[in-house]
């Protein structure tokens, strides 16, 4: 905690100070890895999902001089291609789970309310019941404990606790649900985020602390020293140097690829991670007349669906994937497969011409006695296969948090000095600090810079009180306050900032993940992509020919995502999205 007699100057100073190292640009990418090279860390991280940024924020915030490396674009993986839900997950309650539950429903509590209350949102559920009596009251019972659990643990009370409705009050709320699916309904909520923009600011308030960041940084082998690991050889995938970055203790939070990364030092470790693939439709909100969110079940699992903006989120499925772990690919079944479950219980059904944007992401799930992926456990591992390598594993998004503080602890058992306890559960992350007075004031700042109240709230809960930045970008430049022509829920200024400071290399970063036009327009973000491309120029120093480049392989990606769903299974879905290759191959 701060002093509380530190006054609003010095509040001040001590935010922009923050804040201005917790840029990443080009020239800061290039310092942090010159300067993981230069001295032994502490403690190195590899991956930058949720559970890696979260690990290198824990670790810098212990005092340890930490440094974080990823091989592709933050949250490039499972990190940018979830739900997009932090929740206590009432399946894993009906599994008897109580633990998880109770652990995920805390941790929702703390990014609600003090972690990060500008990226994560309240969002209600309707729950159809479909047979009278007994299902209102085991269903209503679950979800009374679920309630009681959040509220338990503290950090609950922020959300509206669960109804009962009739069918014609649930058929209010929803009046896209055809009457004959449902006998009545439960409305309960749990909360939502950007994943890939909730990882940046994490990534963020890494670099804040002093953690060394730098992603397009491939780890290509470990340093070993007799049995144990030192450090890591680690390739700039951008600039194609090599550096070595020694640290006592290395820790791979890889994913779906731990396995992979295991396997550089010739050792699997105790466990085994399985990829369970998990697809996602996106469609414009009009198509679904709903003021809530639903949650359905089927025979293997549940479908949710998710208001996202002016969207809807319909999803997901749970499938064995053994293919490419880079690109998992939607076949035209699984998008027939969500279609058709969500067409059990809609009045005016969803058709392939409704489906803006598909995302397929891949579960890093705990290997166990199931065949059946999604039996597998959500709970996580953390093992220290050989001395100086801590290996995490598994879990779930909203409880990264955990993850991440039981990965430093193991690593700091290795540690020669005494190191202070996680302190996470009190570190908001950058933007969240004066988020709320801003919005309150979100009238007079739109009356000031002129742009529209809609406008300054979309900024705010992208960029909490960062928004300021991009005020400041569109006060010296008016032109970045007016909408990217073709993805008009977006500004230039929000293009031009994802390379300036939130660590864009490349277009497909800004498009598929700084913004989430890849999956919000028809086009895929084709139409807008050239704009978007010469914003960036002068930033990250691209000539006419780079510009060029980047344009051609964001349209082929889109391309060959579009033939993938075409495809009538995994493997020749797979195959025609390994048509376009990455614009950096690894």
């Amino acid at each position: 905690m701060h002093d509380r007699a530190e006054g609003p100057r010095a509040a001040q100073n001590r935010r922009e100070a923050a804040v201005r190292t917790a840029t990443l640009g080009p020239a800061e990418r290039a310092e942090a890895l010159a300067a993981m090279a230069e001295r032994e860390l502490d403690v190195l991280v590899v991956g930058a999902g949720v559970v890696g940024a979260g690990t290198a924020l824990d670790a810098a915030t212990r005092g340890l001089s930490t440094g974080l490396v990823e091989a592709r674009d933050w949250a490039s993986g499972t990190s940018s291609r979830s739900s997009k839900l932090i929740h206590g997950g009432l399946r894993y309650l009906e599994m008897l789970d109580f633990a998880l539950v109770r652990e995920a429903l805390k941790e929702r509590g703390l990014l609600l309310e003090k972690i990060a209350p500008h990226l994560v949102k309240p969002v209600p559920f309707l729950y159809p019941l479909q047979h009278r009596g007994w299902e209102r009251l085991y269903a209503g019972s679950g979800v009374a404990l679920y309630d009681a659990m959040s509220i338990s643990s503290g950090h609950g009370r922020g959300l509206p606790v669960h109804r009962h409705l009739s069918r014609r009050r649930a058929l209010r709320v929803a009046p896209a649900l055809r009457k004959d699916a449902l006998v009545g309904a439960l409305q309960y909520y749990d909360a939502q985020m950007d994943d890939a923009r909730f990882v940046v600011e994490l990534v963020r308030t890494a670099a804040s602390y002093g953690a060394q960041v730098a992603s397009r940084s491939r780890v290509i082998g470990f340093l070993r020293e007799g049995e144990r690991v030192v450090g890591a050889r680690v390739q700039d995938v951008e600039g194609g140097g090599e550096y070595e970055v020694r640290a006592q203790q290395v820790v791979n939070a890889t994913g779906v690829w731990t396995d992979d990364t295991q396997g550089l030092i010739a050792e699997r470790g105790q466990f085994h991670v399985r990829a369970s693939k998990g697809i996602h439709l996106v469609v414009p909100k009009d198509r679904i007349h709903s003021t809530t969110g639903l949650i359905l079940r089927t025979e293997k699992s549940v479908l949710f669906v998710i208001p996202w903006g002016r969207h809807w989120i319909v999803g997901t499925t749970d499938t064995d994937w053994d293919l490419d772990k880079a690109h998992p690919a939607a076949s035209s079944a699984d998008i027939d497969y969500l279609l058709e479950h969500v067409n059990s219980v809609l009045a005016v059904p969803l058709t392939r011409d409704d489906v803006e944007g598909v995302y397929a992401g891949l579960r890093p799930l705990l290997a166990g006695e199931s065949d059946a992926t999604s039996k597998l456990s959500r709970e996580h591992t953390v093992a220290h296969p050989v001395p100086g390598l801590v290996v995490v594993a598994g879990g779930k998004y909203t409880t990264y948090r955990v993850m991440a503080k039981d990965a430093v602890d193991a690593a700091v058992h290795a540690l020669d000095s005494r190191v202070a306890a996680c302190v996470t559960e009190d570190v908001p992350l950058i933007g969240a600090e004066g988020y709320r007075a801003l919005w309150n004031a979100r009238a007079r700042t739109a009356a000031r810079t002129g742009l529209h109240v809609v406008r300054v709230e979309h900024l705010l809960n992208r960029y909490g009180s960062l928004a300021q930045q991009l005020l400041e970008l569109i006060a010296a430049d008016p032109s970045l306050g007016e909408p990217l022509t073709g993805a008009e829920d977006y500004l230039r200024a929000e293009i031009v900032y994802g390379a300036s400071h939130e660590g864009a290399r490349h277009l497909d970063d800004v498009l598929t993940r700084r913004t989430r036009i890849s999956i919000e327009t028809f086009d895929r973000g084709t139409r807008c992509a050239r704009e978007a491309a010469e914003l960036m120029a002068p930033v990250l120093g691209w000539d006419q020919d780079q510009i060029d480049r980047e344009v051609e392989h964001y349209e082929k990606r889109v391309e060959a995502e579009r033939e993938s769903q075409r495809q009538p299974d995994d493997l020749t879905a797979d195959a025609a999205r390994l048509g376009a290759p990455d614009i950096v191959p690894l």
